[in-house]
């Protein structure tokens, strides 16, 4: 079987289960959420000062960061239950090679992670819009914000997923995929931080933000190099992983 045909049989493989969906339906929740906080939310002047400029806004409406969250998520879940569920041994059947089996299992988990991505973005900029227009203020982001808004949402929802894929190879076990995924995107950093205030620049969030355009931490190329790397090294880490040791 051609490496291309092992990618679009991940893609069928993910596209025809319940969990992408389910991850949708998580991100509709959250754009909810955007949505009910413009709608009721206030400054403790009782003012709506937090949604008043073209900046707060954008802030507000940035999804990166939580796509990445949530697609680390994704990623691990669905590379460690083929270990749950026995599915990778067929998986390593058809293809023995198993770095070429797991490197496109990456390219999908890429893919459908970067459409969550987009999809969750735009449901959260819709949403606000729409709650803004509803209390009678200006929606002040240009189409060019937008775009960049999606763009870096789908970048980090993508590199996020593949990121939860290698701690999935990694650990093999759901729970403990999702625990790696959790404690590399939203425990340590906050800790290595407190350690060596410099690594701030580089942890997930404030990368994510700089490439959202929300951030000024650093440069842009630098931000999508760190995005990239906190994606492709971990991924690097599962592949090596699953090439050294007994499928189960």
């Amino acid at each position: 079987m051609t490496w291309l045909r092992l990618v679009r049989a991940e893609l069928r493989k993910l596209g025809t289960t319940k969990m992408p969906w389910v991850f949708v339906a998580v991100l509709v929740v959250i754009s909810a959420i955007t949505a009910t906080a413009v709608l009721i939310g206030t400054d403790a002047d009782g003012s709506k000062a937090f949604i008043a400029t073209r900046e707060d806004q954008r802030s507000l409406l940035a999804f990166g960061a939580n796509a990445m969250m949530g697609a680390g998520l994704f990623g691990a879940i669905a590379v460690a239950r083929e270990y749950a569920h026995g599915t990778v041994v067929p998986m390593f059947l058809t293809s023995p090679r198993r770095g070429r089996a797991m490197s496109a299992q990456l390219v999908a988990l890429f893919v459908v992670g970067g459409l969550l991505g987009v999809v969750g973005a735009a449901l959260t900029i819709v949403a606000g819009a729409v709650s803004i227009v509803m209390i009678d203020r200006a929606f002040l982001l240009t189409a060019g914000d937008v775009i960049r808004i999606v763009a870096a949402s789908s970048l980090a929802a993508a590199f996020g997923a593949i990121l939860g894929g290698g701690a999935g190879a990694l650990v093999r076990n759901t729970g403990g995929a999702v625990t790696v995924a959790v404690l590399l995107l939203i425990i340590a950093p906050p800790l290595v931080v407190q350690l060596a205030t410099d690594a701030a620049t580089w942890v997930p969030s404030t990368v994510v933000n700089v490439v959202s355009g929300v951030g000024t931490e650093t440069s842009l190329a630098a931000a999508l190099v760190a995005l990239a790397l906190w994606g492709l090294v971990p991924a690097a880490i599962g592949v090596g992983a699953v090439q050294r040791r007994d499928v189960i």
